[in-house]
């Protein structure tokens, strides 16, 4: 990918009266006040704070596939919307697989790089994607977002593109009927989230599982326990450089353990600590005084999120412990609703995560792979709707009262 120009790009936009459209290659083009009046805190990863730490650390440019190019709406001299977004040269932290589709380009000679992504970098959490006032979202239609998207793909010279894990309100004003000639295409994925039933503690929650899932959990942490291990929780500005050294370290490893190379940096977490410490969570396993894992959690106004782990060492559970239970644990005392504890996982459902469906959006140029790809994407929603419904039945939760037992 060329290095852009460093200058905002304007666009003509056919949507809202008095509407004009800048692509701003850098965070810094815009306002903070801006961004933030739009953006909110209940979301902590489309804070401007979030994006700038992964932009100024050197983890969202040119070089490395996600070079900034955020979508600002103006209206009669004010900001009233903006959709984080990033050109690509890669498909890279991202969770919404189209490595397969790009493959299929480069064996009939065609480009599928630059497309133009909306979504949070490395971060497959369900959330905000279009920050917009609500005046300008009462007034958008369907057909008005998908041409300003269109419209930018065409700009940048991108030929596709792709908007990953909307929330409900977003999903809503995406959503628009398929037509046979539609170049939008509409994916469906499955993640397990854990809901909080108003619970002052885990035993509470292990009470409305059955008799013999409550007693595997109890066993699973038993054994951890038995291994010595022990944890602590820090937040916020308690997080000492000590707890930062140790925690990179394990997150290195797991990627290191893949031979892969990590995407996020030191000077990230860094700058995450420092500007936005009451998101910020951090568990750490200890045996005999030392570190040996930990988990880094950021929380929202309402959800918990768990994003980072690893280990240099195996030990029995360990995982389930340090992400999950401890995690469940976090969002009882923090009073949250959700537990979001990542992309992913089977083994989330048989410890009361709950399947929850994921979507995304995505336009394809190409009029012979768009319709090559709407045939997959329509087959995959079917049997990720069916997935869905069948994980809905294997969940731990008791169904009579007769299952108390353990």
């Amino acid at each position: 990918m060329n290095q852009p120009d460093s200058q905002p790009l304007s666009l003509t936009f056919d949507g809202p009266a008095q509407s004009k459209v800048h692509i701003c290659r850098s965070i810094d083009d815009i306002n903070a006040a801006d961004w933030q009046s739009l953006a909110g805190s209940d979301y902590p990863f489309a804070r401007y704070d979030f994006l700038q730490a992964l932009e100024h650390s050197g983890c969202t440019n040119a070089a490395t596939g996600w070079q900034p190019s955020h979508l600002v709406i103006h209206q009669q001299g004010q900001v009233t919307g903006i959709i984080p977004a990033f050109l690509k040269n890669n498909s890279r932290g991202e969770y919404v697989f189209d490595f397969a589709w790009a493959e299929a380009y480069q064996r009939h000679g065609q480009p599928y790089y630059p497309k133009l992504l909306m979504a949070i970098p490395f971060t497959p959490s369900q959330g905000p994607r279009l920050l917009l006032t609500p005046q300008l979202r009462e007034i958008l239609d369907s057909a008005s977002l998908h041409k300003l998207l269109d419209t930018a793909t065409t700009a940048l010279g991108a030929h596709s593109w792709h908007l990953l894990f909307p929330n409900s309100a977003d999903q809503a004003l995406l959503c628009q009927p398929q037509t046979p000639d539609s170049s939008q295409l509409h994916r469906l994925g499955c993640q397990f989230h854990w809901h909080n039933a108003g619970y002052e503690a885990f035993d509470n929650f292990l009470a409305l599982l059955t008799s013999r899932k409550r007693k595997s959990i109890r066993k699973e942490r038993k054994q951890v326990s038995d291994q010595g291990i022990e944890f602590q929780r820090v937040s916020g500005s308690d997080i000492s450089d000590r707890v930062l050294d140790g925690f990179y370290v394990f997150y290195q490893a797991t990627y290191l353990k893949r031979g892969q190379q990590p995407y996020l940096n030191r000077d990230f977490f860094e700058r995450l600590f420092r500007q936005m410490p009451e998101h910020v969570h951090i568990v750490i396993a200890l045996k005999q005084g030392e570190m040996i894992a930990s988990a880094l959690f950021l929380s929202g106004t309402d959800t918990l999120y768990g994003r980072y782990w690893g280990c240099l060492d195996e030990y029995n559970h360990l995982h389930f412990e340090t992400c999950y239970y401890q995690g469940i644990e976090l969002a009882i005392d923090l009073g949250l609703q959700h537990f979001d504890a990542g992309a992913q996982g089977e083994h989330k459902l048989v410890r009361g995560f709950e399947p929850l469906l994921t979507h995304s959006w995505h336009s394809i140029e190409h009029p012979g792979f768009r319709d090559a790809i709407a045939n997959f994407v329509a087959e995959e929603r079917e049997g990720v709707r069916r997935y869905f419904e069948e994980s809905k039945t294997l969940l731990p939760f008791r169904q009579t009262e007769n299952d108390k037992g353990g």
